[in-house]
């Protein structure tokens, strides 16, 4: 964004945001020089303050106007994880419990195996498999959670270590952002059941449990890590179908195999952090582009063509960029890692 220039060498006061001028009775001097008169009672400079104030109106305008300001578009990313596999139905799958394994919509394992939605699986049967995701560019070091991509990264020293699909809170019991930490590790946790959780079973007629002993009864499954978010953990489940599903009470949960293999690689004091990205772009080393788009499950009021067409501008891609593809990858908002362009001069070919 262009800066609008105060005018006055004296005057380094700038709104921290928008890099525009603050109006002129907010200003401070004593940094500038002590014992300077006040501008705003100095009748000399009537004409200097209503030229600030113009402005500053300007500036406000302008700002107004744009799309989006570069510190609120999410960082451009530069890897993907997840591509094509073949997977043997198993007994007792279905569309939905692999659609959780692997982190994509049972409607679209369906459609990549010309499938209908409803189909029953076989034991023996083999499918195809594609759920690319694009790594958030924001951490590190330690576990970072996208709400919207329902993925959870665990990085070390700059290296992705693993990525997991999740289960998260339903809009109703949103998943919160923020930073966060672990505080404990457990095995075999009892859960202790929330007043307010209480309450929906009494609502909704269930019987009222206060406390759920390890077992397979126990939604926490057999591994827990606490936050130090009150109440919150990453946990394992009783149910492995609900993950990459908004279906807990805020929670985090893994499938138990997966969070057996995070469980491992998590000490106490790890730091994370939980972000709400709905729409990533990336630029892999391939020289391709690609755009992964989520529901804005949370009603946050993300515009995705916007974030893009901002991202786009603001890392010099939007030439680079099949728009249509674009608006295709919006519209259908399908959660995976798809190519809508190329770096000019790169002619090779991959698989996202």
């Amino acid at each position: 964004m262009r800066r609008v220039a105060g005018g006055y060498p004296c005057l380094r006061a700038k709104n921290r945001r928008t890099g525009c001028a603050m109006e002129p009775e907010t200003w401070q001097f004593p940094a500038c020089g002590a014992g300077q008169p006040s501008l705003a009672h100095n009748p000399k400079n009537t004409l200097m303050i209503s030229l600030a104030r113009r402005s500053f109106f300007v500036c406000l305008l302008a700002v107004s106007s744009l799309p989006a300001l570069a510190q609120d578009l999410p960082p451009l990313s530069h890897r993907v994880t997840g591509s094509d596999t073949e997977y043997t139905v198993q007994q007792g799958d279905s569309l939905t419990a692999i659609g959780a394994r692997f982190g994509l919509e049972p409607k679209l394992l369906a459609r990549q195996n010309a499938l209908p939605a409803n189909a029953r699986l076989h034991p023996g049967q083999l499918l195809h498999v594609r759920h690319p995701h694009i790594v958030p560019a924001v951490l590190d070091d330690g576990i970072l959670v996208n709400l919207p991509q329902r993925m959870l990264f665990n990085f070390g020293q700059g290296k992705l270590i693993s990525a997991y699909p999740v289960g998260l809170g339903k809009p109703s019991w949103p998943t919160p952002q923020g930073d966060f930490r672990i505080v404990n590790r457990q095995a075999n946790k009892p859960w202790l059941v929330p007043k307010s959780i209480q309450e929906e079973m009494r609502r909704e007629g269930k019987i009222v449990q206060e406390e759920v002993p390890p077992g397979p009864d126990n939604p926490l499954g057999k591994h827990w890590l606490g936050l130090n978010l009150w109440g919150y953990g990453i946990h394992g489940t009783i149910a492995p179908a609900s993950v990459y599903h908004f279906q807990s009470h805020g929670c985090i949960r893994l499938h138990p195999d997966d969070i057996a293999e995070l469980f491992d690689q998590v000490r106490v004091g790890m730091q994370g952090r939980l972000i709400y990205q709905p729409v990533l772009l990336a630029v892999i080393e391939d020289g391709r582009i690609l755009l992964e788009v989520h529901r804005d499950i949370y009603k946050k009021g993300i515009d995705p063509a916007r974030t893009v067409r901002d991202l786009a501008e603001a890392n010099g891609l939007s030439q680079s960029i099949d728009w249509p593809k674009v608006d295709a990858v919006i519209a259908a908002q399908d959660g995976l890692a798809e190519e809508v362009g190329r770096l000019p001069g790169n002619g090779s070919k991959g698989q996202p």
